[in-house]
Protein backbone atom coordinates (compact mmCIF):
# COMPACT_ATOMS: atom_id res chain seq x y z
CA UNK A 1 0.00 0.00 0.00
CA UNK A 2 1.27 3.41 -0.86
CA UNK A 3 1.04 6.33 1.45
CA UNK A 4 -0.72 8.27 -1.46
CA UNK A 5 -2.82 5.42 -2.58
CA UNK A 6 -6.30 6.72 -2.35
CA UNK A 7 -8.83 3.62 -1.17
CA UNK A 8 -12.67 3.46 -2.08
CA UNK A 9 -15.37 3.57 0.75
CA UNK A 10 -15.37 -0.49 -0.13
CA UNK A 11 -12.03 -1.15 -0.39
CA UNK A 12 -11.52 0.49 3.97
CA UNK A 13 -14.69 -2.03 4.35
CA UNK A 14 -12.50 -5.00 3.46
CA UNK A 15 -9.06 -3.90 5.38
CA UNK A 16 -11.28 -3.57 8.08
CA UNK A 17 -13.88 -5.98 8.00
CA UNK A 18 -16.48 -3.63 8.99
CA UNK A 19 -19.42 -2.54 6.99
CA UNK A 20 -20.34 0.42 5.20
CA UNK A 21 -22.35 2.09 7.81
CA UNK A 22 -19.48 1.83 10.60
CA UNK A 23 -16.94 3.47 7.93
CA UNK A 24 -19.06 6.29 7.27
CA UNK A 25 -19.61 6.72 10.71
CA UNK A 26 -16.20 6.94 11.26
CA UNK A 27 -16.19 9.05 8.39
CA UNK A 28 -18.69 11.41 9.39
CA UNK A 29 -17.34 11.93 12.87
CA UNK A 30 -13.67 12.55 11.31
CA UNK A 31 -11.99 9.84 12.92
CA UNK A 32 -11.28 8.70 9.44
CA UNK A 33 -9.94 11.02 7.01
CA UNK A 34 -11.69 11.48 3.77
CA UNK A 35 -11.97 13.35 0.66
CA UNK A 36 -14.78 13.60 -1.81
CA UNK A 37 -13.36 13.84 -5.55
CA UNK A 38 -16.57 14.86 -7.74
CA UNK A 39 -19.24 12.14 -5.90
CA UNK A 40 -17.25 9.63 -5.00
CA UNK A 41 -15.65 9.83 -1.35
CA UNK A 42 -11.86 8.44 -1.29
CA UNK A 43 -9.76 7.88 2.38
CA UNK A 44 -6.34 8.06 1.77
CA UNK A 45 -4.05 5.17 2.56
CA UNK A 46 -2.00 6.99 5.20
CA UNK A 47 -5.15 8.16 7.00
CA UNK A 48 -5.86 4.16 7.12
CA UNK A 49 -2.47 3.60 8.78
CA UNK A 50 -3.20 6.55 11.22
CA UNK A 51 -6.07 5.40 12.11
CA UNK A 52 -4.95 1.69 12.48
CA UNK A 53 -1.94 2.64 14.44
CA UNK A 54 -4.15 4.82 16.66
CA UNK A 55 -6.66 1.77 17.37
CA UNK A 56 -3.63 -0.27 18.25
CA UNK A 57 -2.11 2.31 20.84
CA UNK A 58 -5.71 2.79 22.62
CA UNK A 59 -5.43 -1.10 22.91
CA UNK A 60 -2.08 -1.52 24.64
Amino acid sequence: MHDDELLTVAEVMARLRLGRSKVYDLIRTRRLPSVTIGRCRRIPASALCDFIAGQMERAA
